[in-house]
């Protein structure tokens, strides 16, 4: 087999399979991250935002206002 003027023997492409299927690993685990990343963000906004009330009802504050839609340029 010849890749851009390279004969390419066993080993090589071999090597190659390799590689790519190392590229599809990492982008599985890097997307499985920054999934973990997002949910975690979301559960520590929800947890501060529960918090934040039940200290307003035990100081007998009203609730603060609940946010708008979100806003910004990634929402």
């Amino acid at each position: 087999m010849t890749l851009f003027g390279t004969t390419l023997d066993g080993p090589a492409i071999a090597a190659l399979v390799g590689m790519l299927l190392a590229l599809v690993l990492w982008t599985m685990s890097l997307k499985g991250e920054m999934g973990y990343a997002r949910w975690f963000k979301q559960w520590e906004a929800e947890r501060k935002a529960r918090r934040d009330a039940e200290l307003a009802r035990e100081r007998g504050e009203a609730p603060p206002p609940a946010d708008g839609p979100p806003r910004g340029p990634w929402g």
